[in-house]
C-alpha cells in the first residue's frame, strides 16, 4: 500500500466505531459579516478628545443602535464613519475605522465616493428647494449613476423603498417642502438611498416627527435592513429597543458595552448601561 492510501485508509471510520460528537455536530454557521469596524477609534475637536478608543463591529444588514446621553460623542461617532466630521476644520483622529475591510481613511479613499456608499439621514428633515422628482434625482445625476432615460424608473424604486410612493406618484413635479415632516424625512431617506448606498447613517431621524410619523420611519427601517446595513443614533430608548438588532452604550466619549440589543436591555453586564437605561441618569 502507498502512502497515499495508508493516509486515506487511515482516515476512514472503523466498521463498528461510533463517530465522536465533533462528528456528529454539525458544521458551525460561519460569523456574522462586519459591515463596519471601529478599532481603537479616537476623536478630538481642537484640543479636546471626545472619543476614547470605540472598538465596534457593527454587522451587515442589521439595525445597530447607539445610545447615549446628551453631549457623549454618539453623533460624532455616527458622522466618523462617513467622514463629514473631517469637514469641521480643527478636528484630528486616531485609530481607525474599517468598511468592508479598508480603512475609511486609506489612501486611496475619496471621502465623496465614501459618502455615496454610506448616506446619511439627519436629525431635522432637509429636502432641497427642488421638486419631489429632483430631489430623489440630484444624487443620480450628480454622480453619473444611471442613464437618463432610466432615472424615472430609479425614483420611483428609490421611493418605493422610503414607503413614499403612492403618497407622491402624482405629485412628483411639487415641491418637496410642500410635504408634512414626516414624508420629508421618508423623501430625505429615498434622497439617500438615490445613491445607491450599502450603508444608511440615521442621527436621531424620528426627534421632530409625531408619533404617527415616527411609526412609519421605525417600520421602514426595519423594510429597509434587507437590502441596507443601518446605523441609528438614538435618544429614546423605547425606539432603540423596538427597531434595532443590536445597541451599543457610549457614555463620555467611551463605548460601555455593545451587544444584542434584547441582552442589552434586559440584561446589561455593565451597571452603568443599566442606570441609564432604567433612567436614573442621561
Amino acid at each position: 500500500m502507498n502512502v497515499t492510501q495508508a493516509e486515506t485508509s487511515m482516515s476512514l471510520p472503523t466498521p463498528g466505531r461510533q463517530p465522536t460528537l465533533s462528528e456528529r455536530m454539525p458544521a458551525p454557521p460561519p460569523s456574522p459579516t462586519i459591515a463596519i469596524e471601529a478599532r481603537g477609534f479616537r476623536f478630538s475637536y481642537g484640543a479636546t478628545e471626545v472619543l476614547h478608543g470605540i472598538d465596534l463591529a457593527i454587522q451587515r444588514n442589521a439595525v445597530t443602535a447607539i445610545i447615549g446621553p446628551s453631549g457623549c460623542g454618539k453623533s460624532t461617532f455616527l458622522r466618523s464613519i462617513n467622514r463629514l466630521n473631517e469637514l469641521i476644520p480643527g478636528t484630528r483622529h486616531q485609530g481607525d475605522i474599517l468598511v468592508d475591510g479598508s480603512s475609511i481613511y486609506g489612501r486611496g479613499t475619496d471621502a465623496v465616493s465614501l459618502r455615496q456608499r454610506i448616506g446619511m439621514v439627519f436629525q431635522r428633515p432637509n429636502p432641497f428647494p427642488k421638486s419631489i422628482f429632483d430631489n430623489v434625482a440630484y444624487g443620480p445625476v450628480l454622480n453619473a449613476l444611471v442613464a437618463q432615460r432610466d432615472l424615472p424608473d430609479l425614483v420611483e424604486q428609490c421611493l418605493r423603498q422610503a414607503a413614499l410612493w403612492d403618497e407622491v406618484k402624482d405629485r412628483l413635479d411639487e415641491p418637496g417642502t410642500s410635504l408634512s415632516g414626516g414624508q420629508q424625512q421618508r423623501l430625505c431617506i429615498a434622497r439617500a438611498l438615490g445613491n445607491q448606498p450599502e450603508t444608511l447613517l440615521m442621527d436621531e431621524p424620528c426627534s421632530a416627527l409625531d408619533p404617527i410619523a415616527t411609526q412609519r420611519i421605525e417600520e421602514l427601517i426595519d423594510q429597509l435592513k434587507q437590502d441596507f446595513t443601518i446605523v441609528i443614533v438614538t435618544h429614546n430608548m423605547q425606539q432603540a429597543a423596538r427597531v434595532s438588532d443590536y445597541t451599543g452604550f457610549i457614555d463620555s466619549g467611551r463605548l460601555i458595552e455593545f451587544g444584542d440589543t434584547n441582552q442589552i436591555f434586559t440584561a446589561p453586564a455593565n451597571e452603568r448601561t443599566e442606570a441609564y437605561i432604567t433612567g436614573r441618569f442621561g
